[in-house]
């Protein structure tokens, strides 16, 4: 799971749900959640910034150093945020599924 995220391309987010799914654990969103929460123990410059909710809402943004910081590295990136929501995420999605098979 950490390697498909060292993957997500710069600029681009993916969802909880859609490496769930290309693990094969469809149904199992909240926990691909809960491991991108500890991610930073194990490896630390992972881009977790770049994983979000099925919506692209900032979720996570609770688990890193400060609750502005998954904000500022996604807006670095150049993405567009408002109220903690990627504008125009259905084209900086990136699916794992299609994109790595």
């Amino acid at each position: 799971m950490y390697d498909t995220v060292a993957q997500i391309p710069l600029g681009r987010v993916t969802t909880y749900g859609a490496i769930a799914r290309l693990i094969g654990a469809a149904n199992s969103s909240r926990l691909v959640g809960y491991a991108m929460n500890e991610s930073h123990k194990f490896h630390p410059n992972l881009p977790a910034h770049r994983v979000v909710n099925r919506n692209g809402i900032l979720t996570g943004k609770h688990h890193f150093e400060s609750e502005t910081m998954m904000q500022e590295l996604l807006e670095s990136e150049g993405i567009q945020i408002i109220e903690d929501r990627i504008q125009n995420f259905t084209n900086l999605f990136w699916d794992p599924s299609i994109e790595l098979l």
